[in-house]
């Protein structure tokens, strides 16, 4: 089997981790256990042929495994769409790394900045959340739509001089020179009305050791200093001749904000941000969030992000498959959906096709349990193979919320 599919990706592990997953799981299925043999038995041929040697298990690794691929990393902290690209369809996945439209759900929180964006960072400052309203926050919808630029954190894989970003932050290096802001396009942006909101599950960050502090104050690049910009769309609407946003500075918090975060403690609660954003490839949420956050003079850091869709592969078209569909499922219901979907693409209805399948697999299942030969007789169990069903994982359960 070989083309294009989609997973969704659970928070709190690597888009790169949950792909070996997934593919220690087809791997170990009889569906594929045929292309395998034969992969792993050319491979031996050509080996022996060019060396004179027996090609050891080493050598032979690659091609023992089903071979697949990623197109579009999501961070641990994300989850969400996944695109797969399985035997020749590996070749397709360049088609995803650039030029993709991409849907995001994320929720963050209001009054603190962070080096890297979000809740895994170390904290850059705390601001006052007093001043915030919803109908101002309604005009970041029209303030960020359309062209602009945007500077990636410094937790990123984008690379200076061959080194990737988030290896000087982990390092508590300075970069050689500023990051470079880049041109962005969000095409829709959409604030939530719970957005302001306290009732939430989400602890408020608070400052770490003093160690991390200093780390921080070491690096010469970070989120609180990168320059806020406003779409091309908003500015040529508005007559602004600057791409710079003039907007005042965050507020300080105050010490009536102050006494209440310290009698509230893990209680306390920070007023919520959540959107969903239409965006274009290369677009960090992330640096989405900290700017909403200085659009109105405070700061926000992310603590949710779902990848709703990318390209035609969305949540809410029900064409994304799930871990669980892979092993918990028999193999002979997965195998006839995956088909179906490299074969036909994203019009397909996962959720649909797997329901479909599953009441016609026991059926094939029990016939073929007892099979007859062409005069009719009932053939024995000793002429009969059943494939046995080695997989063993438990399953990820679906997540129902997203953007």
């Amino acid at each position: 089997m070989n083309g294009i599919f989609a997973i969704e990706k659970p928070s709190g592990i690597t888009s790169n981790q949950f792909m070996l997953k997934l593919q220690h799981a087809l791997t170990k299925s009889q569906v594929f256990s045929k292309q395998i043999q034969s992969a792993t038995a050319e491979r031996k041929q050509q080996y022996e042929q060019q060396t004179g040697k027996k090609a050891s298990k080493r050598k032979l690794r690659k091609v023992s495994k089903v071979k697949m691929g990623h197109g579009g990393t999501l961070d641990p902290l994300a989850s969400g769409v996944l695109i797969i690209g399985i035997g020749t369809g590996t070749k397709k996945l360049a088609n995803y790394l650039s030029g993709t439209v991409k849907v995001y759900e994320s929720e963050a929180l209001f009054g603190v900045s962070t080096t890297s964006g979000d809740v895994e960072g170390e904290i850059l400052s705390q601001n006052s959340v007093k001043h915030l309203n919803f109908d101002h926050l309604k005009t970041v919808e029209e303030k960020f739509v359309g062209q602009l630029k945007q500077t990636p954190p410094i937790y990123a894989a984008l690379k200076m001089d061959g080194k990737p970003l988030h290896q000087y932050a982990r390092e508590g290096k300075p970069l050689p020179r500023a990051i470079e802001p880049r041109q962005v396009n969000i095409y829709d942006l959409k604030v939530f009305p719970d957005s302001l909101k306290r009732d939430h599950d989400y602890p408020f960050l608070r400052p770490t050791t003093e160690e991390a502090i200093d780390t921080v104050k070491n690096l010469n690049a970070n989120m609180l200093n990168d320059i806020l910009y406003f779409s091309k769309d908003y500015r040529e609407k508005h007559g602004l001749d600057s791409e710079v946003a003039k907007v005042e500075e965050p507020l300080p918090l105050s010490k009536e904000e102050e006494q209440e975060i310290a009698k509230e403690g893990n209680s306390y609660r920070a007023p919520k941000l959540h959107f969903k954003a239409n965006v274009s490839s290369g677009t960090y949420i992330r640096s989405l969030v900290s700017d909403i956050g200085k659009a109105m003079r405070s700061s926000c850091y992310m603590v949710k992000l779902i990848r709703l869709q990318q390209q035609d592969w969305s949540l809410e078209r029900n064409n994304v498959f799930q871990l669980a569909d892979f092993t918990e499922r028999d193999e002979e219901v997965w195998r006839k959906v995956l088909e179906k979907v490299l074969d036909e693409g994203a019009s397909v209805d996962v959720i649909e096709e797997l329901k479909k399948a599953e009441k016609e697999v026991p059926a094939e299942v029990e016939e073929d349990l007892v099979p007859e030969d062409h005069s009719g007789n009932v053939v024995t169990a000793e002429t009969f193979e059943v494939a046995n069903d080695e997989e063993s994982s438990t399953g990820l359960k679906r997540k129902i919320e997203q953007i």
